[in-house]
């Protein structure tokens, strides 16, 4: 009876709100070991949506069904246009073969906002000329032609354009320069000047005006297939695109096929790519969840994530390891009971993958808010577990208490405080979304992962950017942990005594 009592007084003497709060995590530690939904949002973001580039309708599905799910959890939710593309993308099936003396099932790849075939289109293959010489004597084999062109791919489209041209007609005029140079000058013995064997297409246009099926260029395996910049960066229109297909393929197969033309061996190859465009201007959009403070509501804890990624995958790992994660974690604060003292903002951004447009649209909109933020937690590093946080100084002893919450429910990660010490503020933003707060002067420290404790053989370069960015390369374990590490710590950020103070985290 004596226990019983001083147990009630004990309750009695807790503050209400520190009652509410511990059954709060109590309920997240709960459905974190009996109902962690982290791999339902990613089946769903990855193999019902799939690949998601700015400008498409995957990504406007994506927005709708984020949308749907922080409604449904009793979540503050609204989307905030932070941008529009020249013209819209959505990407249908391809395949590719060989046909002829040899036969061949090909492997390959086009980057986003590119062409693709009119239809089913079968042509012979040659080797793009370097000089105007072989152009002038190859031209009438050009007509329904796959070209094969230098260089090796790392994604990105091969450069056309009124500034490509500009800068090929000057290669063009100095190789052809060079070349007299070195027959008139030179001689045998003598110094030569350099010719350019690298530049991708050197004749283009020409080829273009007569009359290839388009541009096959090697690429290393797992094919990366990344954007057209011009589209993207000049925000081209419907009516001005590349005019025929970028085709990246596997480059054992890029060599053999290299090797059969220069053998003049009876070979074709078969295209068929199917990539559509939207007339344009295309909006595209943030989605911004709130729960908001029930002692601070002015002030914030922002945790983030880019809901956009390359479509000749899933984005399964870069970001889906991110956005299921971060949604999981909203789900599990919201479902908890809680009341955090500060307004929480789960932002899913849009177009990072282009070049942070999202985070950098938002921070320009909202400079009300950014005094207010305590930290910016970001997810895009992959499908790792959280195994530390580094924090002020001050708020160290603090954090150890949240800490134990992690701790008890994922022992094995072992997850430690750490204290930090001021560093530069940096002058430009780098390549996640958290860098557009740093140069602003807010905190945005990272929970560190860990790669790959329990040896599940994930590689971050396999996937980046790459056909293999699938659901399956997500870790399901990992994600788990960190979904509800980042709920029980996002939670206790918003808890804290007070704000992350700025001159312990920037000199």
């Amino acid at each position: 009876m004596k226990r019983l009592r001083l147990f009630l007084i004990v309750i009695l003497l807790l503050p209400c709100g520190a009652t509410a709060q511990n059954a709060a995590v109590k309920k997240i530690q709960q459905m974190a070991r009996e109902d962690n939904r982290t791999m339902q949002h990613l089946d769903i973001l990855c193999n019902r949506i799939g690949g998601r580039p700015i400008g498409s309708a995957a990504y406007d599905n994506a927005v709708e069904w984020a949308v749907r799910c922080f409604t449904e959890w009793g979540i503050e939710v609204t989307t905030e246009k932070a941008g529009e593309m020249g013209v819209g993308f959505n990407r249908g099936g391809w395949w590719g073969r060989m046909i002829g003396e040899e036969q061949m099932t090909l492997h390959f790849a086009t980057p986003s906002y590119t062409v693709g075939t009119k239809g089913i289109q079968t042509g012979h293959v040659v080797i793009e000329p370097r000089t105007q010489a072989q152009f002038d004597r190859m031209k009438g084999q050009l007509k329904g032609a796959w070209v094969l062109v230098n260089g090796k791919s790392r994604g990105f489209t091969i450069p056309h354009g009124e500034k490509a041209t500009e800068n090929r007609k000057k290669i063009i005029e100095a190789n052809a320069e060079a070349i007299k140079y070195n027959r008139e000058v030179a001689g045998e013995d003598g110094k030569k000047k350099p010719i350019d064997e690298t530049t991708p297409a050197l004749f283009y246009d020409e080829m273009v005006a007569a009359g290839v099926l388009g541009f096959i260029q090697a690429a290393p395996v797992p094919i990366a297939a990344m954007y057209d910049t011009n589209v993207v960066r000049e925000k081209r229109s419907f009516d001005n695109l590349a005019p025929v297909p970028d085709i990246k393929l596997d480059e054992e197969q890029y060599e053999r096929i290299h090797k059969l033309v220069t053998q003049r061996r009876q070979i074709q190859l078969t295209f068929d790519i199917r990539n559509y465009f939207k007339i344009g201007p295309v909006p595209y959009h943030n989605v911004v969840a709130t729960i908001k403070g029930s002692k601070y509501p002015d002030e914030y804890v922002v945790v983030g994530c880019h809901l956009d990624a390359y479509d000749v995958a899933t984005g399964g790992v870069d970001c889906g390891s991110g956005v299921s994660a971060v949604m999981e974690a909203a789900r599990m604060i919201a479902q908890s009971g809680a009341k955090p003292e500060r307004t929480i903002k789960f932002i899913l951004f849009a177009g990072e993958e282009f070049g942070l447009l999202g985070s950098y649209a938002w921070v320009k909109e909202h400079e009300d808010l950014l005094p207010k933020i305590s930290n910016m937690f970001n997810r895009d590093g992959g499908p790792m577990p959280y195994v530390s946080f580094s924090v002020p100084k001050s708020l160290v002893k603090e954090y150890e208490k949240v800490a134990d919450d992690v701790r008890e429910i994922y022992p094995d990660y072992d997850f430690k405080i750490n204290a930090i010490e001021p560093r530069e503020k940096p002058k430009q933003a780098g390549g996640t979304d958290a860098t557009v707060f740093m140069t602003k002067g807010i905190p945005a420290q990272q929970m560190n992962e860990h790669t790959d404790p329990k040896g599940y053989g994930f590689s971050y370069m396999e996937i980046w950017h790459t056909e293999r960015d699938t659901y399956n390369k997500s870790i399901p374990e990992y994600q788990e942990q960190a979904a509800a590490t980042m709920a029980i710590m996002v939670l206790g950020t918003a808890n804290l005594s007070k704000q992350w103070p700025r001159e312990e985290v920037y000199k």
